[in-house]
Formats: C-alpha cells, structure tokens, sequence
C-alpha cells in the first residue's frame, strides 16, 4: 500500500480537529516587482483567505477499479456553520466584506454551502456578505483583489484559490497560515517543507515567521506582539532586505538566517 506524504497533514487536521484554515495574503510595495501584476493591481491588497479543512472531496469515500475511479464530496451543515461562524468574526474586526465561494449552480454541496451561509450570516449585521462562484472569484483575485477583504470557500477551493493568492504577494515565501478549531492550532507556511532547499541557506523564512505572528494573535491571544512582528516584516522588505525568490536584476540576496536576523533586529 503506497502512503502518500500528504495523508500525515490530512490525519493530523482531523484528529486535532482543525476545522478552519486561516491564509492571509497581504502585498508589500517594496516586492511588487516579484508579482506578475501591474502594481496599480496590488495596492491595498490585504486578503485573508478561510477554508474549510475537514470536509469536502479531500475527505470523502474514494473508489478506485480498473474501469473508473470517483471521490465524495460531501459537506453536514454544522461543518459548514462553524467555519462560517469564525469567518464572518474575523470579517467583523477587519473591513467588514465577507466573500463566500460556492458552484452552486452545479453542486449540491455548494447549494447547502449558500444556504447554511446566507442563515448563520444574518448573526452578524455589521457583515456585508456576497456570494460567488469559484471561477469568478479565480479572477477577481487578479483583477480586482484590493476589493476582497475575506474569501470563505470550502475545502478544494480554498486550497487551489490560496495558492493564486501568492501571486499577489509574489512568493509562497511570504505566506503564513493558521489552522484552528475548538483546541490547540497548528501554524505552518502555506508552502510546506521544501527538501530539495535543505541546507543551502537560501529559503525565504518570512513565512514561517508571520506564522509565529499568527500563534501570538490566534492562540496567544497577544495582537500587540504579533503587530510588532508584521511590522518587522514590513520594514526589512521596505529597507531592501531580500531572498532569492524575491532579489530583481541586480539586486543583492541575503541568505535564510541572515534575513531572520534582520526582522529580528526590526523587532
């Protein structure tokens, strides 16, 4: 029986019980040029992506013979609820816009998704909420991604639309994110490990380190010290500190412990 490395993640989110996966996708002017977009595209941009994490087809029965192969997508309301629950919090004390990803005029799943949201939603007055399909919100996300403040999507569409999110930011190496449910939480970069960079010195740490800002915030409850973290962050990109993925003709690249050094000497 082959084990994929993927099903170790997939069973830890389950038996902790991590039902919402948290992944903010914010742009430095100092690092448009990393981007493929125009920089009028990027200002502002300050996007925190939701995802449900343990449901959907990632989770589903899945079948496999010689003639065919199928995978279950199935959602219960109450996993739907919750998620929505912390989403629309977050909304609350952020801009206010809560965007939530659906197909429902395909799925049956995304039809109960619309539903349980448009219910739970009206909990929160101060929330405007806007429904939209998955492919349109793939584009909106390089056409207009200042206007999203939180992108709420079920398991596969989260997961697919996060990683479009790096190209705003510029790299993977720049994005953290947060797992939580009702007990402990699990922070990691978006990118996940990167074996054949073991050992060279040149893996942008920047994401593993606003993960750490994310424990502090989520976990710890200490927003001033994951405020002063962003903010390190912020000034050593604005200052020109810069990893390969990062560096433009010309430009000189520190290595991974070099840049750590700098935030830490921002802090």
């Amino acid at each position: 029986l082959k084990v994929r490395p993927e099903q170790s993640i997939l069973g830890l989110r389950r038996e902790l019980g991590l039902y919402a996966n948290l992944r903010p996708a914010v742009t430095h002017p100092a690092v448009y040029h990393a981007s493929p977009l125009r920089p009028e595209l990027l200002a502002g941009v300050d996007i925190l992506v939701v995802r449900e994490l343990t449901g959907g087809i990632y989770f589903g029965e899945k079948t496999r013979d010689a003639d065919g192969a199928s995978d279950v997508c199935a959602y219960t309301t109450v996993e739907i609820e919750r998620v929505v629950r912390l989403a629309a919090g977050l909304a609350a004390g952020r801009r206010g816009r809560l965007v939530s990803v659906d197909k429902a005029n395909v799925l049956e799943t995304s039809q109960l998704w619309r539903q349980v949201v448009t219910e739970v939603a009206r909990d929160y007055a101060d929330v405007h909420l806007e429904h939209i399909y998955v492919d349109f919100a793939a584009m909106r996300l390089v056409s207009d991604p200042a206007l999203i403040d939180v992108l709420l999507t079920e398991n596969m569409f989260g997961d697919i639309l996060s990683d479009e999110a790096a190209v705003l930011a510029g790299s993977l190496g720049l994005l953290p994110s947060a797992s939580l449910g009702d007990g402990p939480g699990l922070y990691e970069p978006v990118h996940g490990s990167a074996p054949a960079l073991a050992g060279k010195d040149i893996a942008n740490p920047i994401a593993a380190i606003l993960s750490v800002a994310m424990l502090l915030r989520h976990s710890l409850r200490q927003a001033e010290a994951a405020s002063a973290i962003d903010a390190a962050v912020a000034r050593v990109l604005s200052e020109g500190g810069r990893t390969r993925d990062l560096v433009r003709d010309g430009e000189p690249a520190v290595g991974t412990r070099a840049m750590a050094e700098l935030i830490v000497s921002a802090l």
